[in-house]
């Protein structure tokens, strides 16, 4: 498979060895007297040992930890980090077609991919998020995203990712970590993971963001075998990171209520993988693609408007 020649933005290139990305601060250089934001790196660091099912102060999520996703704390460049959250929230997101806040950010990510409950917006674990977050980004510009923030997109594949193809990858790549049934592997207490499950019930639910395709393909070419590569090193091609997220993401996990998610349809992304649409392509092929035929299709509609 080669992968589509329509140029896509900057940060779309598989492979980025020169350019400056930001890094986050280390969780040492904060202070004694920073005490919320000590204990918001605590909670996303160790999130299951404080809100997990056995959590210390809440059980109300799945047992991953928010750095599972959110690499290093949040800090690592193209780790799905926080480095452009307090630069540039408040902000308007299509998918909840309002303007959202951090705490409603961070309560998405709670409900998704970790699959549980919301916690009150006054509570002191949400300000200790709150105040955390804010000090990973303090350095960024106000409205600014700084290069390597969030996850990089990779080229769109001119053929439908392969969840067969993605399978071997898998079993290549990742079945040593995260196990043949993709349940990960639980940590000595058996409170949280010591790697994460990528589906079943413990796993996130159909509402996250790395259940859209080019999330976790991104994710994936970056970062994983995890501790095995850098964003200046990759493993895996462009090709085996589409193709195995095509095989996780076609496995069974929680179901998430998206009936209130994108008010106007005509804003989901290409690889939303869940109907209605304005266009005539399949949910499959938002799914698994190929892509560029309906981000032609879209760009042509949105021409004929205007």
């Amino acid at each position: 498979m080669s992968c589509s020649n329509t140029t896509p933005p900057d940060n779309h290139t598989p492979a980025d060895t020169t350019a400056k990305l930001w890094q986050g601060p280390n969780h040492l250089q904060l202070k004694k007297e920073d005490t919320l934001e000590q204990l918001g790196y605590e909670l996303v660091s160790n999130t299951a040992y404080h809100l997990g099912p056995k959590g210390k102060r809440m059980q109300i999520t799945n047992g991953m930890n928010c750095q599972n996703c959110h690499l290093e704390a949040g800090t690592q460049p193209w780790g799905n980090n926080y480095g452009a959250v307090a630069a540039t929230y408040p902000k308007y997101r299509d998918r909840s077609g309002s303007i959202e806040s951090i705490n409603k950010r961070v309560n998405d990510c709670i409900e998704r991919s970790l699959n549980g409950k919301a916690i009150d917006t006054n509570s002191e674990e949400m300000r200790a998020f709150v105040a955390y977050i804010k000090w990973v980004g303090k350095g960024v510009p106000k409205g600014k995203k700084p290069a390597g923030s969030g996850i990089r997109e990779l080229p769109y594949p001119d053929r439908a990712a392969d969840p067969a193809r993605g399978k071997l990858v898998y079993e290549q790549n990742c079945q040593r970590c995260h196990g043949a049934d993709g349940g990960g592997v639980a940590d000595a207490d058996q409170v949280g993971y010591t790697y994460p499950p990528l589906w079943g019930k413990h796993s996130y639910n159909t509402g996250a963001g790395l259940y859209r395709l080019s999330r976790l393909a991104g994710y994936v070419f970056n970062n994983m075998p995890f501790k095995e590569v850098t964003y200046k090193n990759p493993k895996l091609s462009a090709e085996e990171a589409w193709d195995v997220a095509a095989y996780i993401n076609t496995q069974p996990r929680p179901k998430k209520d998206l009936s209130k998610d994108w008010p106007d349809i005509a804003k989901k992304p290409y690889d939303h993988p869940f109907g209605p649409y304005t266009d005539t392509f399949s949910e499959r092929q938002h799914k698994l693609g190929p892509f560029q035929l309906i981000i032609d299709a879209k760009k042509i509609a949105v021409g004929n408007k205007g």
